[in-house]
């Protein structure tokens, strides 16, 4: 058990009602969990107000409130605590609960647009074969060293976060690689961590449904190297514009990567084949598996931090060498016919256009690329049109279909997808509502040494219509079909 005012270090207080000499026995900030003596944290979310569960928390044993302002009923025996941010406090409190465990290991952000899960991804696994023992909270999965967890957000929220990572103290982890998502930064779910670095890959249109502007998501991805600590490095993609924007305000110390532009550290792209890419990085060079000039800049990046936190320049380019890519990006396969599929992650104009450039660079014109593509529904709506004038300029054929289109109805997503296909490309276009149709009708259309490309998806594993999820996995799917075509 702990002792309430312990938890409450360095937390912003405003007023107290009660006791706070009081043991806890965990931080609960859904009512539904709440258990006797458990501290219920009020927050206001972005659909729901947790203020307005106070009186349930209570009923279920909560032995004290964090909330924004203090009820005018309360209730004796409940110590209730007015704070300025209830997801700030909740962070810190969450930190404090776990015994501060990010101060115990090298904690390293990755956020930006694209790239986010490989870079952290492929930092684990540079680390992991370089002898050390590695944690990793990623949009695709959470691992402590050997052992993995299922991950549910980008960002996991406070609690989850502090979790894990006391986890990895126990298990005398030594480097920690996390995504850190806009909302997690805007929600305060990284408040109370201890960063040793951050890593910018990009800046690019996503989530204006959340964050309404452009400006606005930007600003929030700036925060978190404003807050980094002066021990820590700021490591930024400096071909993107946005890279000297986060740089602007940070105590970290600064370093710069770029295949375009002077920098910090710099990578050519000497080979880009569907066999993996040659590079050139700061005057070594170095073959690797993964594909794509944008691999280029996350494995440029995935260079500088490993260099940056003290391993050897040679080791670093030996590892580099022996990566293997993330599960659902850029990943293929070739069948019997010589029909190249590939499933990507890709769910935002740039990520789609970065995709599709790759492949249009490798093959030969002579055959057709087949683009599969959707749009998630209850998810920014502006940038639907882009993804289908990206999808419809840079491929032979594009078909839209439904990616996960939760409370929205396909038809009007799909529709909203056509509204950015010029009239040029009219006729290199198709709509299937049906996912799994939209895939089997590509490889129906695909002949030999044609390319296939899924995109949207990933590494997901079901489609989410109307509030429930189903099984769909976009790799299995197109194999079963193409293994079925070819008999």
């Amino acid at each position: 058990m702990k002792i309430l005012k312990d938890i409450l270090y360095k937390v912003h207080i405003e007023a107290v009602t009660g006791d706070t000499n009081i043991a806890v026995r965990e931080l609960v900030f859904d009512s539904r969990k709440v258990q006797l003596n458990d501290v219920f944290i009020a927050i206001k979310g972005y659909e729901f107000d947790g203020h307005s569960y106070i009186d349930s928390a209570i009923k279920s044993g909560a032995i004290a409130i964090i909330c924004d302002m203090i009820p005018e009923k309360i209730v004796n025996g409940v110590t209730y605590i007015q704070v300025d941010n209830g997801s700030s406090a909740l962070a810190i409190m969450a930190a404090n609960f776990y015994g501060n465990p990010s101060g115990n290991l090298k904690l390293i952000g990755v956020t930006g647009t694209n790239g986010k899960t490989t870079v952290a991804t492929l930092l684990y696994q540079l680390f992991k074969k370089a002898g050390y023992k590695v944690g990793l909270l990623s949009t695709v999965r959470i691992m402590v060293n050997d052992t993995e967890y299922k991950a549910t957000h980008t960002t996991p929220d406070s609690l989850t976060i502090n979790r894990y990572l006391e986890k990895m103290n126990h298990e005398g982890v030594e480097y920690c690689f996390m995504e850190v998502s806009s909302h997690g930064i805007h929600q305060k779910r990284t408040a109370g961590l201890e960063f040793q670095g951050g890593i910018f890959t990009n800046l690019s249109h996503d989530h204006l449904d959340y964050h309404d502007t452009f400006a606005a998501y930007r600003d929030v991805k700036k925060k978190f190297f404003d807050e980094l600590p002066k021990d820590a490095f700021c490591l930024v993609n400096i071909d993107d514009k946005n890279g000297l924007v986060m740089m602007q305000n940070t105590q970290a110390k600064k370093y710069t990567y770029a295949l375009k532009t002077y920098a910090d550290y710099r990578s050519q792209v000497l080979e880009n084949s569907l066999a993996g890419l040659l590079l050139k990085i700061n005057d070594n060079e170095v073959w690797t598996k993964l594909i794509g000039s944008f691999n280029a800049y996350n494995l440029l990046s995935i260079y500088a931090t490993a260099e940056l936190l003290g391993l050897e320049e040679m080791e670093i380019l030996r590892l580099i060498s022996e990566l293997e890519n993330v599960s659902g990006r850029f990943e293929y396969f070739i069948t019997k016919n010589k029909i190249t599929v590939i499933v990507d992650y890709a769910h935002t104009p740039d990520a789609l256009k970065n995709v599709l450039e790759t492949v249009n660079d490798i093959r030969t014109g002579n055959e057709q690329l087949i683009t599969v593509v959707g749009c998630g529904g209850d998810r920014d709506v502006t940038k639907r049109p882009k993804m289908g004038h990206i999808a419809s300029s840079l491929s032979t054929k594009a078909i839209f279909t439904s990616d996960n289109p939760r409370s929205e109805d396909p038809i009007s997503i799909i529709e909203a997808i056509e509204k950015g296909v010029e009239p040029q490309n009219y006729k290199k276009t198709l709509s299937i509502t049906n996912r799994k149709q939209a895939i089997k009708t590509a490889c129906q259309m695909a002949s030999e040494n044609d390319i296939i490309l899924i995109a949207g998806k990933g590494h997901e594993t079901y489609q989410e219509v109307k509030g429930k999820r189903t099984d769909f996995d976009d790799y299995k799917i197109a194999k079963e079909i193409l293994d079925d075509l070819s008999q």
